[in-house]
């Protein structure tokens, strides 16, 4: 059975995308502090931010994998923080890339010698992976970075059969956007209505865009935006 470990998969665009794989028949991990509540779906309680991940790792993954599948490891895990350059201090950049950059590195490290040909290393990027808004001086450095791995994955990994590619979605309806704007309906309109089709993405359109990732190998290196067209003011 395919194996498809997905970090931060408890909420969101991660547990939108358990479910999507879960369907599809893999075997799914959810690395996260908290669990998915999903049937079928193997909760692996950790901090992604901590130091002990690949113990975690090689008691509780590693030996459920099928060593003759491909797996699939999505970098979905992230933390959002406001902050401008002129606020943000440099253990506050820290914490953020601890997260959203170092862990991923930490899985790829870990897994990468259970990997086969035909397996995928998909990283969830953002809009702000190639472009940049004011006062998320944490979050656009850490989803620019995030994109530069995806770019040396590709290149590290020439010959080896497993392919990547960074899913970057537009706003997105989850709790990670709601909590960052409060939960105010207003914001999130307004927010809306900057795409071309006047609403957020769901979390389930990304999913499905992150299984065609990690399932189509012809996209290797490739950047896929997930953000029904941004209007460009």
């Amino acid at each position: 059975m395919k194996t498809a470990i997905i970090s931060g998969a408890s909420k969101g665009i991660g547990k939108a995308a358990a479910i999507t794989f879960a369907e599809a028949g893999y075997q799914v991990f959810n690395l996260s502090r908290s669990s998915a509540g999903l049937d079928g779906i193997k909760d692996v309680s950790v901090d992604l931010a901590a130091d002990d991940i690949t113990d975690v790792l090689n008691r509780d993954v590693i030996p459920e994998l099928d060593p003759l599948e491909p797996i699939v490891l999505i970098h979905n895990a992230a933390k959002l923080a406001s902050g401008s350059l002129r606020e943000v201090s440099g253990a506050a950049l820290n914490d953020i890339l601890n997260l959203n950059v170092t862990a991923p590195q930490k899985l790829n490290h870990s897994l990468l010698p259970h990997m086969k040909q035909g397996s995928a290393i998909i990283y969830v990027g953002s809009t702000l992976s190639e472009k940049a808004v004011a006062n998320s001086f944490t979050y656009v450095t850490s989803k620019h970075a995030v994109l530069g791995m995806m770019r040396a994955t590709c290149q590290d990994l020439a010959g080896t059969q497993i392919h990547t590619a960074c899913v970057c979605p537009g706003f997105t309806d989850t709790e990670m956007l709601r909590a960052h704007v409060g939960d105010s309906e207003a914001v999130l309109k307004d927010i809306a209505s900057g795409s071309t089709f006047g609403r957020l993405v769901l979390p389930d359109e990304i999913a499905d865009l992150l299984f065609f990732a990690a399932e189509n190998p012809v996209i290797n290196g490739a950047v896929l935006h997930g953000n029904l067209g941004q209007i460009e003011s």
